[in-house]
Parts: C-alpha cells; structure tokens; sequence
C-alpha cells in the first residue's frame, strides 16, 4: 500500500458520510437509502466484471460502500433506534465472522492473495463490515460519550499510530496491521468531515454536508486519475485483482 493509497482511502471514508447524511436529509430517508443501495449495487457489479485492477472501477465501488456501509449503520440507529453501545460490537462481531470465514476457507486474510470471486466477496463484505463499524464508532464516539467530531477525529488519529508503530516495531504482522488501519480510517475520515459538515449547534464548522462532499468527490477524482496513470504505467498502488 503506497501512501496516496491511504489519503484516497481517508477521503473516501468522510465522502461517504457525508454525502450518506445529504441524501437522507434532503430526500425522503427511504428515497435516500434506495438511491445508495442502486449505486452500491451497480458499483459493485462493475466491480466484478473487470478481471484486473481498474482505479477507477475500484475506488468508485469503496466510494459507494462507504455510503451504503454509512447508510446500514444510520438505519440501525436512526431507523430502528439501536443505540451505538449496540450497533458497534455488533458490526464488530459481523466483521470477526466474516474474517473467521474468509481465514477458514482461504487460509489467509491477506489482500494480495485476492485472485478468485470468491476471495473478492469475502474482501468486500469485510469491508462493507468496516465502513458499518467503522461508523457507528465514530457516532458513538462524538455523540453517545459526547466528544464531539473534531476530539473523537483526533482520537482516532491517535488510535491509528497503534498499527502503525506496532507494524514498524514488529509487533504486528503486516495483515493485522492493515486491517486494524483499515478500520480505523473510518472514523477518522467520517469524523472529521462530519465536523466539517454539521452545524455550530453539533458542534460543527457548519459547511454543510452537501458542499463537503462535493469537494471531497472532487479530490478523490482528481487523485483516482493519478493512480490510474501510474496504473498503466506499472507504478500504481498494489490492491485487490482477479486473475
């Protein structure tokens, strides 16, 4: 994973909360949560229709499981009134399962062994489970323990330094590190752009949601067209493929 692999990575993470929080606020939730959920699944099958690493395709399918991911979340918590104290460890045990699985039937976790369908679906429910969780960490956070976006942003981002370090220092194998990384852009990503995007009344710059994720799609674009140049050139970041 090269650097600019984990920026894209981040912008992804806020694009998502942020642009899952315009839709079910400008339109009607339910209209909301369809619209994330066609994207989602046209995402993903142009996902599994390419047979190699295509930047584009690829990052546009992480763009929209971010939404929807964000989107499963809110759903429990918003629409059915789980509060995070539950949703959380319950994505957490989801995530467990699925890895339990994927190691089962694969024998590893690691992401460049990635060259069957079937290793590809156990990647992408991980990280729908990762984006889920990832999520209502984060509301958990800022809301339920009331630290508000910016300090639980901040906190995470010192949460991050655990793999980091721990994969320098040996501690940590190189799969462990980047899954536990994985997860935590998550919140760290929606963090701060939620307080980008909120209003002074939560505690936000007041931005608003819309213009936050316009800027943050723009960037992720802008930075997709550069790994798809080094792509073609041989030089882009080494992510999931199908041979």
């Amino acid at each position: 994973m090269t650097a600019l692999f984990w920026v894209v990575k981040l912008l992804t993470t806020g694009a998502g909360e942020t642009s899952s929080d315009f839709l079910v606020s400008r339109l009607n939730p339910i209209v909301g949560v369809g619209i994330g959920f066609v994207l989602f699944a046209v995402a993903m099958t142009l996902q599994y229709r390419v047979t190699r690493y295509v930047p584009v395709v690829y990052w546009f399918a992480v763009v929209m499981v971010s939404v929807f991911g964000t989107m499963c979340a809110d759903v429990l918590h918003v629409g059915l009134g789980v509060p995070y104290l539950m949703s959380a460890p319950a994505f957490a045990v989801i995530l467990a399962v699925v890895f339990a699985l994927w190691r089962r039937s694969e024998g590893t976790l690691s992401i460049h062994s990635i060259t069957t369908r079937r290793r590809e679906t156990f990647y992408w429910l991980s990280v729908l489970a990762t984006f889920a969780l990832g999520t209502a960490t984060g509301d958990l956070t800022a809301t339920t323990f009331h630290l508000g976006y910016l300090a639980s942003g901040l906190v995470f981002v010192v949460v991050i330094l655990v793999p980091a370090v721990g994969h320098a220092a040996k501690l940590f194998g190189p799969v462990l590190a980047f899954w536990f990384a994985y997860v935590v852009t998550r919140p760290i990503g929606a963090s701060f752009a939620d307080w980008m995007g909120v209003s002074h009344a939560r505690s936000g710059l007041g931005w608003g949601t819309g213009p936050v994720s316009l800027v943050l799609l723009v960037v992720i674009a802008a930075l997709v067209g550069v790994l798809s140049i080094r792509s073609r050139g041989g030089a882009g970041s080494r992510v999931p493929r199908r041979g």
